[in-house]
């Protein structure tokens, strides 16, 4: 799945939710991930990781020589 679709997907399936205070919202993230499955969890993971690496290979630029 590339990243396009991985982001339709995403789009169709958001959630949202208003809380009143950091404590209520830290409530219903642990609720929210509780109710996904172990696989729908580590993909998460997994996605977050990547795009983290991404954005560091974007950030730290192409490599220079003697690096």
């Amino acid at each position: 799945m590339d990243i396009e679709e991985r982001s339709r997907r995403r789009r169709e399936a958001m959630e949202g939710n208003r809380t009143r205070s950091p404590a209520e919202a830290e409530a219903w993230d642990l609720e929210f991930w509780q109710r996904r499955s172990p696989d729908e969890r580590l993909s998460a993971l997994v996605a977050i990781y990547r795009d983290v690496a991404r954005v560091e290979a974007v950030k730290d630029g192409p490599a220079r020589p003697g690096s």
